[in-house]
């Protein structure tokens, strides 16, 4: 580990496995358990090291604080349900999203195979991370992938006037011959949460359209919409629709709450929504031929063909890259609250 150069000004360069060993004591200092403590580390790390700032290590205070809340069980034991030829079911236990993902990953992947499509539903789950990492492994085993979770209730749907909906992701990832695989995750609000809160910190506007303030006026100051306002859909109808449709599928579906059904009122410091999340597999080996790999390299060529200088996913790998090879650059005061928290008595 060493202080970076000039181009990085005030930074400290930290290497991947440095990191994910790092958010691991972290982790395991505030009550998490080993296997949660590296499910989360190595989601966290991933974030930063593709430069997803608000979704990386930005995030792990918020993780912290809601442990230290109560508000959820950092050392859940996932329940995994075989509940049909192409259904699984997890209960997480009122822990993270992301541990019971893995403990049902194995099943999924075998019914996928097998059936050529899989579902599995997680409630009782709490998601604080960005959504691609669930989705992107399954395409790199030449699998499609689509995920949605909903969040806490932060998003005015379309033509109403009080908040409804969570940010409300959905994720999206297909193998592609040739090059790594087509991803996406886009929030179905203007804006993820977290580029709000990193506004606000930052003191950086909004751009229009994104958020209403506390009186439902529209408005670009990051801080009104997090002091009693809310965010808008992105598309008007178009995202609100959608947003509705993550609600049905992450919570009405799995049986996890929906983003406005859970009150954390008494227990100050919680910032994990508790809702649901489903994802769907597919096994393109078992379509026509199986030229699924194949036919994407055709999409992407015409795109690229067409003028499309960046595709899905393109700018994540670009900074993977970078970070294998140079290390990933962290403000000194954030890398010393890490170390500070990892060592907690």
């Amino acid at each position: 580990m060493s202080s970076n150069s000039a181009d990085t000004v005030s930074r400290e360069i930290i290497t991947y496995p440095e990191l994910v060993a790092l958010l691991q004591q972290v982790f395991r200092a505030h009550g998490a358990s080993p296997s949660v403590a590296a499910v989360l580390a190595a989601n966290c790390a991933a974030a930063q090291r593709d430069g997803a700032e608000s979704h990386g290590v930005f995030r792990v205070a918020g993780y912290l604080s809601t442990i230290a809340s109560g508000w959820v069980n950092p050392a859940a034991e996932p329940q995994v349900e075989d509940v049909a030829a192409g259904y699984v079911a997890v209960d997480a236990g009122n822990g993270f999203a992301q541990p019971a993902l893995a403990a049902a990953r194995p099943l999924l992947i075998a019914k996928a195979r097998h059936a050529g499509i899989a579902v599995l539903a997680i409630r009782n789950s709490h998601h604080f991370a960005a959504l691609w990492p669930d989705v992107e492994p399954f395409a790199e085993e030449g699998l499609i992938a689509l995920s949605v979770v909903n969040s806490m209730t932060c998003v005015v749907p379309h033509g109403g006037k009080r908040p409804v909906f969570g940010t409300n992701p959905i994720a999206f990832a297909a193998p592609c011959a040739g090059r790594g695989p087509l991803v996406f995750d886009m929030a179905t609000s203007a804006l993820a949460h977290g580029d709000v809160q990193i506004a606000a910190r930052e003191g950086h506007m909004l751009p229009e359209g994104a958020g209403v303030d506390a009186q439902g006026a529209a408005t670009t100051d990051p801080r009104a919409v997090l002091d009693g306002g809310a965010l808008l859909p992105f598309g008007g109808h178009k995202g609100s629709a959608l947003s509705m449709m993550v609600e049905l599928l992450a919570a009405g579906l799995t049986g996890g709450n929906f983003s406005f059904e859970f009150d954390w009122s008494r227990h100050p410091g919680a910032q994990t929504p508790w809702t649901g999340q489903l994802l769907i597999v597919i096994d393109p080996a078992k379509s026509e031929g199986g030229q699924f790999a194949e036919r994407a390299r055709v999409l992407v060529e015409r795109m690229s063909d067409a003028g499309v200088s960046r595709l899905a996913g393109e700018r994540r790998y670009q900074n993977r890259k970078r970070s294998l090879e140079q290390g990933i650059p962290l403000a000194p005061e954030r890398l010393a609250a890490l170390r500070g928290w990892a060592v907690r008595a």
